[in-house]
């Protein structure tokens, strides 16, 4: 399952009728949200059946296509769903009860409501809110795909304009020649990674190069009168800044994830709770900006596509060990060198990828991505992230069929 990106070109009534579809989809998704707390026992096919009856009720919430109500109301549900399964798990802190949204961004339909034009250049979406005929602009090879492999279309705005997003049913595995080798990486702030055969990849800091433009454009929005059309104009820019930074982050972890499944068997990669280690105030912006989610994203897509091993281990005492004895080596996190007793000398970031490696290669025999679970007595729980995408559209990987 893939997504395809091209972006749309229209007049400025076609962009207002999209906007205030996107409206709709909001309004129907928080009020099914709102129908689920007044009622109990609520379950995803009475949602369902409750943005029929908005329809019925609301003529503006009547003119979107059927299609796309019942997506506003599997949305409500999935984040309700989502709510449940951390209750379930008794996950720390927070649960995640749904929230009404604010600033909804897209509108999705599934197999009607839309149509593709024969030479696939251009789309028309006919419901009633007057989108009309969109042009597509775009170097994805959508020729080769047939209709019924498109499940579902979604309109998505963007600071720097509207997006059309085709979810297609493919195979995307492949299959590799073996690669003869195995690596541990141990991401960190200094550099981006360290792989135990002690080789870095330098850390970008996309956020940290363009942060003055940002604060000029922050202070350029704050100067503006608020509701007025030049505000308006500068949160644009900002937006359009912040997006460009996103891409650049997002690109740079496929780039390399890619490159990293393709040439080793065997990955292993430390189990971070990026949520939690974002608490730190000091060090929050920039765990942010080195993007460590999106790195083990890619890695684990990767991973399933081209048939490699993929192993989250635990990363407790992984710096602190020392990888030729074993011995616990206490240190901070200033002190950048590993020297053990036993002679042992090496950078910190390469003695803790090497024990990453050294944890996972007690797992052999399991392709995908997998925890290494040291308090269950060496046993593997899978944990593929997105492992549910079908379900969950927004959450689709988005890459080439090519890659």
């Amino acid at each position: 399952m893939i997504i395809l990106e091209f972006k749309a070109k229209g007049k400025k009534h076609q962009y207002s009728a999209i906007d205030e579809a996107i409206r709709t989809v909001q309004f129907i998704r928080n009020s099914c949200l709102r129908y689920w707390m007044d009622n109990k026992g609520v379950n995803k096919f009475d949602l369902n059946k409750y943005s029929a009856v908005l329809a019925k009720r609301f003529p503006f919430a009547n003119e979107l296509n059927s299609t796309a109500r019942q997506s506003s109301a599997e949305r409500a549900w999935s984040s309700i769903l989502r709510f449940f399964d951390n209750c379930k798990k008794k996950v720390p802190g927070k649960k995640g009860f749904p929230k009404f949204h604010k600033n909804c961004r897209t509108v999705e339909y599934k197999q009607s409501g839309w149509k593709l034009s024969p030479d696939k250049k251009s789309i028309t979406f006919s419901d009633k809110k007057g989108i009309g005929k969109l042009k597509l602009k775009g170097k994805w090879d959508f020729w080769r795909f047939d209709k019924k492999q498109i499940k579902r279309v979604r309109i998505v705005r963007r600071a720097d304009g509207y997006y059309i997003q085709f979810c297609v049913s493919v195979d995307i595995k492949e299959q590799l020649e073996p690669a003869d080798a195995t690596i541990g990486l141990d991401v960190g702030l200094k550099d981006f990674y360290t792989d135990s055969r002690g080789n870095t990849e330098p850390n970008p800091r996309f956020y940290r190069t363009v942060e003055k433009r940002l604060k000029f454009r922050q202070r350029r929005i704050s100067r503006k009168k608020k509701g007025s059309a030049n505000r308006k104009k500068a949160i644009n820019r900002l937006g359009r800044t912040h997006l460009r930074i996103s891409r650049q982050r997002e690109e740079h972890a496929k780039r390399l994830a890619r490159c990293v499944i393709r040439s080793n068997d065997l990955v292993a990669y430390e189990d971070l709770g990026v949520k939690n280690l974002v608490k730190n105030h000091c060090l929050a912006k920039s765990i942010n900006d080195a993007g460590w989610y999106q790195f083990r994203k890619w890695l684990e897509h990767f991973g399933e596509k081209f048939g490699r091993v993929t192993v989250a281990v635990n990363p407790a005492y992984t710096s602190q060990n020392c990888s030729n004895c074993g011995e616990v080596v206490k240190k901070s996190l200033s002190t950048r060198t590993h020297t053990c007793k036993c002679g042992c000398q090496l950078d910190r970031d390469h003695n803790a990828a090497i024990n990453i490696l050294k944890r996972a290669l007690g797992t052999v025999g399991h392709t995908g991505t997998w925890i290494l679970d040291p308090n269950a007595g060496g046993d593997l729980t899978s944990t593929v992230i997105g492992a549910n995408l079908s379900q969950q559209v927004g959450s689709l990987i988005q890459e080439s069929p090519r890659l």
